[in-house]
């Protein structure tokens, strides 16, 4: 969300109704795909050196014609989804999966729930989705961790809780996968 968002500057397109959303309408546009840094290392994946790659070079080649802003927006997202959709392959791989839950601001592109129900179905599984009143802040993803470890007994005093921005999914034991 960050890097469609900060891209988004970079195009000087508005926050009405929402840059990510901006940049999917422009995306739809797009025809010419630019090949940019894809940094995927098993299941981490690196936007910065796509981020610093477009917002340095975007403004020279949209000036010499040889990309649209659209085109822009369109191999931005292509690239940013392909390293998304190949980390939950793995994700679904590893744990024996056959569905996927999308949340999050970026979870509203239909593009990113296109290509992640491509791969969900060649996987013989299924993609869920929900519309941007779910999406935006990611409610829907922390409401069904809560589920999930609230039915397998796991539950944590208030006192006890706190939260961590760089916080490691994968080291969370997680009750419910056993």
């Amino acid at each position: 969300g960050n890097c469609i968002d900060r891209f988004a500057r970079v195009l000087n397109l508005p926050n009405d109704p929402a840059p990510g959303y901006n940049i999917e309408q422009l995306a739809k546009k797009g025809k010419k795909l630019l090949d940019l840094p894809y940094t995927v290392k098993g299941m981490d994946v690196s936007f910065s050196g796509i981020l610093s790659y477009i917002e340095t070079n975007a403004p020279a080649l949209m000036a010499s014609g040889e990309y649209t802003a659209a085109d822009l927006c369109f191999s931005l997202q292509e690239t940013l989804f392909a390293m998304l959709v190949e980390t939950t392959e793995r994700a679904m791989a590893h744990i024996g999966s056959k569905e996927v839950l999308i949340v999050g601001g970026v979870g509203c592109n239909m593009r990113l729930q296109e290509m992640m129900g491509q791969m969900a179905g060649q996987r013989g599984g299924m993609v869920f989705a929900t519309d941007e009143r779910f999406c935006i802040d990611n409610g829907i993803m922390i409401a069904q961790a809560g589920i999930l470890a609230y039915q397998t007994g796991y539950t944590t005093p208030l006192d006890k809780t706190w939260c961590t921005q760089r916080f490691r999914t994968d080291e969370v034991f997680v009750a419910w996968r056993e």
